[in-house]
């Protein structure tokens, strides 16, 4: 199993601690958020190789980081060669990019986006994909508010957890539970990222492939376990920090 780890974004809304710093090597508890992911990663024994995708303007820092990096797993650092969120390649474009220029596509893949942290464990979610058998999966939360709901992306699924509806962001949401930007593709559906940008698809939020990859082969939905932050502005980073300096205390 290869891993990727999603960090090309601009993070336009954290302006201005973003105008210099890529939202995923903000500090959260005193550590950069990707530390955070990347130690999750690490404790998957499956995965035997980990690359983070960037962008032009915080390439440099991406790899200073990980040079500096003490984990299982080196980092290898992927510059997509974008300079703004006008020409940026999107997230499964980016995810498209790393598969391209390397040799991951034949292998089973975890996909995480750096700026969604969690202390549920990757490698518990990867045995219960493995136990499914015949399918991709997603990490979901209950969100517990059908007010909240409406700000994520829903799904339902049936008795063996195999995603029957997802909805993005839906006016009146059917259910709680929201997906967060954490996968696991089967080897065999690597290749249709290829595929569903072919068909002109969004190539933005990662969510829009599962979206169209339910309707065609089996994904399923595993439901993470404690705290979990989809990092997109002030707020959510002042809680983020706040809640996991708590954990350390």
């Amino acid at each position: 199993m290869k891993a990727v780890l999603l960090a090309a974004g601009y993070g336009t809304r954290l302006y201005p601690l973003t105008e210099n710093l890529p939202k995923t090597l903000l500090p959260v508890a005193g550590r950069p958020m990707l530390d955070w992911i990347a130690d999750k990663v690490d404790d998957v024994a499956a995965v035997d190789e980990l690359h983070v995708v960037t962008n032009a303007r915080f390439g440099a820092a991406l790899e200073e980081w990980a040079h500096g990096r003490r984990g299982r797993l080196d980092a290898v650092v992927h510059n997509d060669g974008t300079t703004s969120n006008e020409n940026r390649l999107g997230a499964i474009g980016d995810i498209a990019f790393v598969i391209d220029r390397t040799e991951i596509g034949s292998d089973d893949l975890l996909v995480v986006a750096g700026d969604n942290l969690f202390d549920g464990s990757l490698a518990d979610y990867v045995d219960w994909w493995r136990g499914k058998g015949d399918g991709s999966a997603i990490a979901v939360r209950d969100c517990g508010d059908l007010e909240l709901a409406r700000q994520y992306a829903i799904v339902e699924v049936d008795e063996r957890d195999r995603i029957v509806s997802f909805v993005e962001k839906p006016p009146n949401p059917p259910g709680t539970l929201a997906s967060t930007a954490t996968y696991v593709y089967r080897r065999e559906h690597v290749p249709l990222v290829r595929t569903y940008l072919d068909e002109g698809n969004s190539p933005d939020a990662p969510g829009n492939f599962i979206a169209w990859l339910y309707t065609r082969e089996p994904v399923y939905a595993y439901r993470l376990e404690g705290v979990w932050f989809d990092i997109g502005d002030h707020e959510q980073l002042r809680i983020a920090d706040e809640t996991m300096r708590r954990q350390l205390a």
